[in-house]
């Protein structure tokens, strides 16, 4: 099963077989993985984690594939320095288009400008950091225009509840999987991508009815269904979490390149940019209500 993060479905970080594109360990009582079948001597060793990595180099000479060198491949300190560094970067743009007081036309303006950089990005095979340190920074200065705009006419104090909850989200999802509490399955997946397409959906006719109909379309952005829609769509973007905690896992665990880090930063920050705009509309709605 694929994540439907479009990050996540390049190269090596394709969900197959209940991994993230990498050489599952062997199972108990069967054979080692890698060996040679019909070899007598084969049997009994041990298992080799590249025998169908994707990320395994094949030697010239003998065909055999190659562990990557040491120092070449994915460790968690390098997508925490890389997701620190593209969300610093968020961070940096929404603070000037804050201080700047962007106006929401230059906001939608950036958020266009970052949403092509993201697609471009995703359908490429290798990351370019440098498009993702551009999304990142057109993204922050839509995410600054518009947390001040709410916070100046909606729901003042909104932003900053809304950051503090998907600081939430982030710790209590960190905790879940790495407890176990959660675990990322195939049917997690399945039932996780199911949702979010519907979801996508009625945000989809939600809009059409908004530009044609006028107000507030079916009611997706205000009243208690808006506030069930937007419990729906943080309820999703931590679920996604759980699915990016899971593939950056596999890429260290299976020696994935250490260049793919920019991938996972990419990955985590475009579900985080996620909860935060739900959250920042489920905390509007319910200032609003009081």
């Amino acid at each position: 099963m694929r994540s439907s993060n479009p990050v996540f479905s390049r190269r090596g970080f394709s969900r197959d077989n209940g991994t993230a594109g990498f050489t599952a360990a062997p199972q108990a009582g069967g054979p080692a993985v890698g060996t040679a079948q019909g070899n007598p001597y084969a049997q009994g060793a041990p298992a080799n984690p590249y025998a169908t990595n994707p990320y395994a180099q094949q030697d010239t000479q003998y065909g055999a594939p190659q562990a990557p060198v040491r120092g070449d491949v994915m460790t968690m300190d390098d997508v925490v320095a890389r997701t620190g560094i593209t969300l610093g970067l968020v961070i940096a743009g929404a603070t000037v288009a804050w201080v700047m007081n962007i106006g929401l036309g230059l906001a939608i303006g950036a958020a266009l400008v970052a949403m092509v950089l993201a697609l471009v990005q995703s359908f490429k095979r290798t990351p370019v950091p440098a498009l993702i340190l551009a999304y990142a920074g057109f993204e922050g200065i839509f995410l600054g225009a518009l947390s001040n705009f709410v916070n100046t006419m909606v729901s003042p104090g909104a932003p900053m509840q809304a950051v503090l909850g998907t600081m939430a989200v982030f710790v209590t999802m960190l905790f879940l999987y790495k407890t176990r509490i959660i675990r990322v399955t195939q049917r997690f997946t399945r039932y996780l991508m199911i949702a979010a397409i519907s979801f996508m959906v009625l945000t989809a006719v939600n809009l059409l009815f908004m530009v044609f109909a006028g107000g507030d379309g079916l009611g997706f952005r205000s009243g208690w269904m808006g506030v069930v829609f937007g419990v729906v769509g943080v309820l999703l973007g931590a679920f996604f979490l759980a699915m990016d905690f899971k593939q950056v896992e596999d890429g260290v665990a299976y020696g994935a390149p250490r260049e793919e880090s920019w991938l996972a930063a990419f990955g985590l920050t475009l579900t985080l940019v996620w909860i935060y705009l739900e959250m920042l509309r489920l905390v509007s709605i319910l200032s609003g209500d009081d």
